[in-house]
């Protein structure tokens, strides 16, 4: 998710008004939380099957979430 697409979904949801310097960190934290929490509900999901791609699914979903030098 990038910056512009936090501010855009912000502006969606009617938060209107704010100043993006003054929130945008805590819109960008929020937003790496919210889509934390999605990532591990999918990869349980996908963890629940007991074959094999399940795993690696949810292993890939979770690799995703990986932060990056």
């Amino acid at each position: 998710m990038t910056r512009d697409d936090i501010i855009r979904m912000a502006r969606d949801a009617g938060m209107t008004g704010l100043k993006e310097s003054d929130l945008l960190g805590n819109f960008e934290r929020f937003a790496a939380l919210v889509a934390a929490a999605e990532r591990e509900a999918c990869a349980k999901v996908c963890q629940s099957d007991d074959l094999l791609w399940g795993q690696r699914y949810a292993a890939a979903i979770r690799k995703r979430g990986e932060v990056k030098p």
